[in-house]
């Protein structure tokens, strides 16, 4: 039955529990976009997907009561369910159909040219730099990336042509399937920006997160290409442990000679002038290389690919500037995880390089919330001259932790005169950290 539901002529009544997440949500608008009838349960709704959803009809029930949930032919579970959930409990006991969302992503994406585009950093920045690549050559592309960029109206779309481009986590699937998220999609293209550990409350060590890169590895065909950059020692210990596909190691060495020296990106004998791209940082010149060479491998020449991408809209708090006035800037940045905050911080450096600069980081990962990182985290924001450290969970790591945003919010009422540029790094809502922000720059 669930096999069947990729079938053009098939409509079902699909309703997605945790519909308001940015993989459930983006997989409700390809669904609805096949013709389903779709409706979908979470604990709260918050834009920008619940703006996306209602746009597209879609109905939005708030609560996981066995009571508020509606038949349907089809029920698909997001990974932030689990056992005890009340309507996973009336599922299973009245032996309904369910399925997980990659699981159905996959299968809906099985006849199309796949570029899944993986690793700990990158994956949302790069997926939207491949989309603005594809789309600017006039190839309607479908995707699913789990971001928001002003370069498209939704976060998914199924698209006509043969290309799909997806976000490819490596995050469970779903309570009753332990396996990556990208175990599901049968990539012709696996992209790895790189590997770190994280998702402490899932994996154990690094060896857990190569198992299942490499599972992903095993799946992308013979003629299929796996890409990455040079100098990851993870990626290298990854290859060893087997590769069956078209491997591009990207550097100097590489037979396609796409990279960068100094302030340019040279192609054979071309040069592009990075100051024409509207990104900041060596970590999002890396996700420019990649997307322009992923690109390359279907045609698509980096002159194109460069031109495409000096007009990109870049991706919602990916060093995003959120208020700004005569006196202040205040920078929204998705960063989570040490090496990120570290490139955060190098970028926000360079670009306002006579400006004092002052660090909010919310350790709202499970891993850098507990203490993983241990002190590489708190050094990873060094380069700052202050940084305050905001850790909501029941766990504080240092006693100079605020598990207080009010207790936050007064001590910068001391100190906010005497910086320029206030950068805020969070995977969470940032929201809640900026706005009050916004309001104490404006009083002042």
């Amino acid at each position: 039955m669930v096999t069947n539901v990729t079938d053009k002529y098939l409509k079902m009544k699909i309703h997605i529990l945790g519909i308001c997440g940015t993989f459930m949500g983006g997989l409700a608008q390809i669904l609805v976009e096949k013709g389903h009838q779709v409706t979908g349960s979470d604990k709260q709704f918050y834009p920008p997907m619940s703006d996306q959803l209602h746009a597209l009809g879609v109905e939005m029930i708030e609560g996981f009561e066995e009571s508020d949930l509606p038949s349907a032919d089809l029920y698909v579970i997001g990974n932030a369910l689990s056992r005890g959930n009340p309507s996973v409990e009336y599922i299973l006991t009245q032996k309904l159909e369910y399925t997980s969302g990659p699981k159905m992503l996959g299968e809906i994406i099985r006849d199309k040219k796949v570029i899944a585009v993986s690793g700990t950093h990158g994956k949302t920045s790069t997926s939207f730099l491949l989309c603005e690549i594809f789309q600017a050559q006039g190839i309607d592309v479908g995707f699913l990336v789990g971001g928001v960029s002003d370069s498209f109206k939704n976060s998914a779309r199924l698209g006509s042509s043969q290309y799909f481009i997806i976000e490819a986590d490596e995050y469970d699937s779903a309570f009753f399937d332990k396996r990556s998220k990208f175990i599901h999609y049968h990539p012709d293209t696996f992209i790895i920006n790189n590997i770190e550990f994280d998702h402490a409350d899932i994996f154990n060590d690094i060896s857990d997160i190569l198992k299942q890169f490499h599972h992903a590895i095993r799946t992308v065909p013979a003629n299929g290409n796996i890409l990455f950059h040079e100098g990851d020692n993870d990626i290298s210990n990854l290859m060893e442990m087997g590769c069956w596909s078209n491997t591009y190691k990207l550097g100097k060495d590489d037979t396609i000679q796409l990279v960068i020296d100094e302030d340019v990106i040279n192609f054979e004998d071309q040069q592009f002038d990075i100051h024409d791209l509207p990104m900041h940082g060596k970590h999002n010149l890396s996700n420019v290389i990649m997307a322009m060479y992923a690109a390359f491998l279907y045609g698509i020449h980096p002159e194109d690919s460069f031109l495409a991408l000096k007009s990109s809209k870049g991706v919602k708090r990916r060093f995003e500037t959120v208020f700004q006035n005569d006196n202040k800037v205040i920078i929204d940045d998705f960063a989570h995880h040490p090496t990120a905050i570290l490139h955060t911080v190098q970028a926000a450096i360079n670009h306002f390089s006579s400006k004092k600069i002052l660090g909010i980081i919310e350790l709202a990962s499970n891993t850098m919330s507990q203490g993983h990182h241990g002190e590489e985290l708190y050094e990873s924001a060094s380069g700052l001259e202050k940084v305050y450290w905001l850790n909501l969970s029941s766990k504080r790591n240092k006693e100079f932790e605020y598990d207080s945003i009010q207790l936050l919010l007064a001590d910068l009422k001391k100190d906010i005169d005497n910086f320029d540029v206030i950068l805020i790094m969070s995977n969470k809502d940032s929201k809640k950290i900026s706005e009050p922000i916004i309001d104490l720059i404006k009083i002042k």
